[in-house]
Order: C-alpha cells, then structure tokens, then sequence
C-alpha cells in the first residue's frame, strides 16, 4: 500500500536515484521541498535544467564548465608547462581547495578497470597525449591509491616516458592523526618510499 499520493511517491522515487541517496533521505528532501516556498522550488528546478543543458567539458582539461574553457586553463598566472592527471572534477576542486598547486589540470573521467570493462580509450588518455605536444615539462599523475588508479597510473607513464617529459607520482601514505598500527602493509611502503629529507 502507498503511504504517499503518485506525486510524492514519484518525487521520493527520483530522489533515492541520486548516488548517496538512499529512501529515507530521498523522502526528507522530498519533504523538504515540498514545504519550500515557491520561488525557491522554481529556482533549484531553474538551476538543475540550466546545468544540464550548459554544462560541459572544458576543451583543454576536460574538466566541467558552462564556457569554452574553465576559469583553471584560462588563467594567465597558471603554470602550463605542468599538467596533474586527476580521475574526477571533484578531485581537481579537491586539489585547487590546498592553495598550493598553480598548474593546469587534465581529467581523466574515470580509470583503467578491465574487470569493469574500462580500457583507455574509454577515459580521456588520448586528449592527454595530444596535449602532450605543446610545451609541457612535467606531468603529475594524482589518480588514487586504488588497484584502477595505480594501474592507470602506470599505464601512463609508460605512454609518457618515451617522449622525455617528466612523470611524477603523487606521494601518498600515512594520513595525518592516523595510528600507525591500524594502517595497512601496501601504504606503510608507499608512506616509506615517499619520505622527504626533513
């Protein structure tokens, strides 16, 4: 039996299809907006349309974006000779938040997974190479720590190397506050290999 009317139910329904969404946060936005004033319904309906319909790749980087290019690869003040390989947008945003990285971006949308069926002609490697003949100098790769990112990650630099542009790695190891007892095998290594000299 419905508890709700088919409107209601079809806004819970919509909702819960959203990732990290599960039926009872679906049916307390629904709620939510439900009780909304009006204008404020029409403005989040506006903005979901207007993003859809807008929003697309940057030619350069790849990354999301209403114009031609992201504010990122416009900026003068950029350092374009260095480009970070990064899986997602939200991992560029994660990056750009630190205030401390003043290259350009390129983003991959997604990693090599042959158990997901995933090759690298399905994510943006062939963007990145033809990139790759203009002045640059170094080449960060920041995919995750995972067994796609790592093998991505390797994949990469092997396409790279041979042109002579230098290949990095992104360090990655013991978080900050982590207990040393409770962190794995594989990033205890990582952690040691990526020491810096203090």
């Amino acid at each position: 039996m419905d508890y709700y009317s088919s409107q209601i139910t079809k806004l819970i329904e919509e909702l819960s299809r959203l990732p990290g969404i599960g039926a009872k946060s679906a049916q307390r936005l629904a709620f939510h907006i439900i009780n909304m004033p009006q204008d404020q319904v029409d403005r989040l309906a506006a903005s979901l349309v207007d993003a859809k319909a807008n929003i697309k790749y940057c030619n350069e980087c790849y990354t999301l974006t209403d114009e031609e290019k992201c504010p990122i690869c416009k900026s003068e003040k950029r350092d374009h000779s260095t480009i970070m390989v990064v899986e997602t947008t939200r991992d560029l945003a994660a990056y750009e938040k630190t205030g401390k990285y003043e290259g350009v971006y390129h983003v991959l949308h997604g990693a090599i997974s042959p158990m997901l069926g995933i090759g690298p002609a399905d994510i943006k490697l062939k963007e990145l190479m033809q990139r790759l003949q203009k002045d640059v100098e170094e080449v960060i790769i920041a995919t995750n720590s995972s067994l796609e990112g790592e093998t991505t990650a390797m994949y990469i630099s092997k396409l790279i190397k041979p042109t002579g542009i230098k290949v990095s790695r992104i360090a990655s190891g013991v978080p900050v506050g982590g207990d040393l007892e409770y962190i794995d095998e594989v990033t205890l290594l990582r952690a040691l290999q990526g020491r810096i000299e203090l």
